[in-house]
């Protein structure tokens, strides 16, 4: 491992910062075709050269596998071998109690043409609702696919605890798990971080930044009213609720304007710096909206904090209530607060 790069699978290496695909998925404002591809490149040439997307983010691994088939044509195939992707596999929660081989392979395929590749990197998998048993055996069907050679490295996505020492049990090779991991929420290092240690899982982190609360923008600001511009803000919203409220988030912008100051970064950076730090976490998953941000998420991988910084941080964590239960564990209750804002049948109609 070094500052810019992680070793996640023997012979497989990822950049530490990750560019994240959510904000191309339509929700965020229209997107320019032609210039999100031109941005896309853009990350790649200040180092960012993994890319995050997923089978339900319409039209983004579409974008993906234009840059990479615009890598290749303008730079040749070295250049396009080195940009790293990264999807997810999400099947529907109406498809789960009748999940077939045929269903996950097809999954597969789709993405497999839309990145115009013939192995995909690193896939993801996402499984909606525990009671349905269905998951290991859909795993076991992926784990085929990378033994078939159509998928190099097997990932989960929001699973806890538990759920995740069954799947390495039942000798499924994980290399990661991507979650949501930030100075406002530290569930992963509750009980999953030793169970990773222990089984050389990595995390791949999202929500660094809080779907951008965690900026300058919001600092000093009063707290916002219901409806939120986006679900992203409605989300983290939500999850600053449960850090402690926004008196207690705003304290925690002080701190990282004061030591994004003394390092001359922004708040953004330094949250996603401390994410970079944590046990078990390779790298973390960032959105930008143009190439500015994207020259900005790279100077995340450039940032030592110091010991004061570190305590300057957890002097506010500290008053935190903290959120409850494993990762992902207040998401999966569809009648709660965050669950229920999360759209379940993305890949209808899709496969």
């Amino acid at each position: 491992m070094t500052a810019k790069a992680f070793e996640l699978s023997p012979g497989y290496s990822i950049s530490r910062v990750i560019r994240g695909g959510w904000q191309l998925a339509g929700g965020h404002g229209a997107i320019d075709r032609a210039q999100a591809v031109t941005d896309l490149i853009a990350a790649f040439d200040v180092g960012i050269r993994t890319y995050d997307c997923a089978d339900i983010y319409t039209g983004v691994e579409e974008l993906i596998g234009e840059a990479r088939q615009r890598l290749q044509n303008e730079r040749g195939v070295e250049a396009a071998g080195a940009m790293k992707v990264h999807t997810k596999l999400v099947p529907d929660l109406e498809k789960l109690a009748t999940i077939s081989r045929d269903y996950i392979q097809g999954i597969v395929d789709k993405s497999l043409s839309k990145l115009k590749t013939e192995q995909l990197d690193l896939v993801q998998f996402h499984w909606w609702d525990y009671a349905l048993p269905g998951y290991l055996e859909a795993l076991s069907w992926l784990d085929e696919m990378r033994r078939e050679g159509k998928v190099r490295n097997v990932g989960t996505t929001n699973f806890d605890t538990p759920h995740i020492a069954e799947i390495l049990k039942a000798g499924i090779p994980l290399v990661s798990q991507q979650l949501q991991y930030s100075v406002l929420d530290q569930r992963p290092s509750h009980s999953l971080a030793k169970l990773a240690a222990g089984n050389d899982v990595k995390f791949l982190c999202y929500g660094s930044v809080a779907g951008g609360f965690l900026s300058d923008k919001w600092l000093g600001q009063p707290e916002p009213e219901m409806p939120l511009e986006n679900r992203s803000l409605v989300k983290y919203k939500l999850i600053i609720d449960d850090f402690g409220g926004w008196e207690l988030f705003q304290s925690l912008l002080a701190a990282l304007k004061a030591i994004g100051d003394r390092h001359g970064v922004d708040i953004a950076t330094i949250a996603s710096a401390w994410v970079l730090e944590q046990p078990q976490v390779a790298a973390v998953i960032v959105g930008a909206r143009n190439q500015a941000h994207a020259l900005a998420n790279a100077k995340i991988m450039d940032i030592a904090l110091s010991d004061d910084d570190r305590q300057q941080i957890a002097a506010i964590i500290t008053r935190s209530p903290g959120l409850e239960g494993d990762v992902y564990t207040l998401e999966r209750d569809r009648a709660g607060r965050h669950g229920s804002i999360m759209h379940y049948n993305l890949n209808a109609g899709k496969v």
